[in-house]
């Protein structure tokens, strides 16, 4: 059955992705988004590649009016609205906690007016802060953090209190929050407060933890976005990607279409209700491998990494996703390889073009103290 769907944020790189997906079940699609300058460039207007057949509503997440305007009519809502950037959101606390705090209390009041059959939250793996690990005896240990002073000492590890180096293993939803950073802390406020209001009010809610994601239409000007843009960036100016540490930190790199695909079965669920399930790719790699990939992708490999050796306040070493709950009870299933997404994002990039902001901003964090 066709249902109107509103995806907040829908103007952007995940946004209309899902936007594609969800026309393809036929549905239909309204995308109401600010087209923040940050994302969308100094004069920004309606992307080419959203789809003409969705519903373009301009407009600000915290102005109460407007939301309710893009909310007439709708069946589900998928909130994707945010500032995204783990160092940016250090210094600009105020307008991330603005946006993403006070714009998801926004859209919640409004849809308790206005109740739908489903809302869907984008969370994100950064509330875990570090993911979990395990030490040489075997046991789990959680809630590890890495001291400024062993940072400063560049020693990238993360250890346990006998002074063991610990072993990184798959992140469960069960892995309770340890917050690095004001965007950390403003993501877990919107997975809460949707999930607590939606309990409280009736609307089915589920929240999707969004691990690494990257693809096309990823926007390459902004410094603070994924670190596949980041890099591709860089290596289409013909510069070296700047690798904080020692470049052997871990993640896990998830493709936007199965990010979409994710979205789309947390809208046809019935179990997935009141949950919360990691997406990613339920693999990990390290953030030097990355940087070899991309340029391999883009014919750069004569242009070497840049290994800093410096800590940015906010990050972790490793953290990658388990992805069983999303497997057993979303019926999600990981369609596209990293070598595959990565041939469609080179693919994409050619005629690109992208302003290299990466070294103002990293000048930004160091004036603030906030690289070590």
């Amino acid at each position: 059955m066709s249902k109107l769907i509103l995806i907040t944020g829908g103007a952007g790189f995940i946004g209309s992705h899902l936007a594609d997906k969800l026309l393809a079940h036929g549905h239909r699609v309204r995308a109401f988004d600010n087209l923040s300058s940050q994302v969308h460039g100094a004069r920004p207007e309606r992307p080419g590649y959203l789809d003409p057949q969705v519903e373009m509503v301009v407009g600000d997440i915290r102005d109460p009016e407007a939301v309710r305007k893009a909310l007439q009519g709708v069946d589900a809502v998928y909130h994707l609205a945010a500032r995204v950037g783990v160092g940016q959101s250090m210094y600009e606390i105020a307008q991330y906690t603005d946006v993403n705090n006070v714009g998801a209390a926004v859209l919640l009041e409004a849809l308790i007016e206005k109740p739908v059959e489903r809302l869907v939250v984008a969370s994100s793996m950064s509330i875990y802060g570090e993911g979990l690990y395990r030490a040489p005896d075997g046991t789990l240990a959680v809630g590890v953090e890495r001291g400024r002073e062993q940072l400063r000492a560049k020693q990238w590890h993360v250890y346990n209190e006998k002074g063991e180096i610990l072993t990184p293993v798959p992140t469960p939803e069960t892995k309770l929050p340890n917050l690095a950073s004001i965007y950390a802390l403003s993501k877990f406020d919107q997975e809460r407060m949707c999930l607590m209001v939606g309990r409280a009010y009736g609307i089915p809610t589920v929240a999707l933890r969004f691990f690494n994601v990257f693809g096309p239409r990823q926007a390459l000007s902004n410094p603070y976005t994924g670190v596949l843009a980041i890099f591709a960036a860089r290596y289409l100016n013909d510069k070296p990607p700047l690798v904080f540490e020692d470049g052997w930190q871990e993640r896990d790199f998830v493709s936007v279409h199965d990010v979409a695909q994710a979205c789309l079965l947390a809208l046809e669920s019935r179990a997935a209700a009141d949950q919360v399930f990691n997406v990613g790719s339920g693999n990990h790699y390290t953030i030097r491998e990355i940087a070899v990939r991309m340029a391999k992708v883009l014919d750069k490999e004569h242009i070497a990494p840049e290994i800093t050796g410096n800590y940015r306040v906010g990050d972790i070493r490793h953290c990658f996703a388990d992805i069983t709950q999303a497997r057993e009870i979303l019926g999600y299933e990981p369609q596209v390889t990293l070598d595959e997404g990565l041939v469609e994002l080179g693919a994409w990039l050619e005629g690109q073009v992208a302003l290299d902001h990466v070294a103002i901003a990293s000048a930004e964090l160091a004036k603030r103290g906030l690289t070590v």
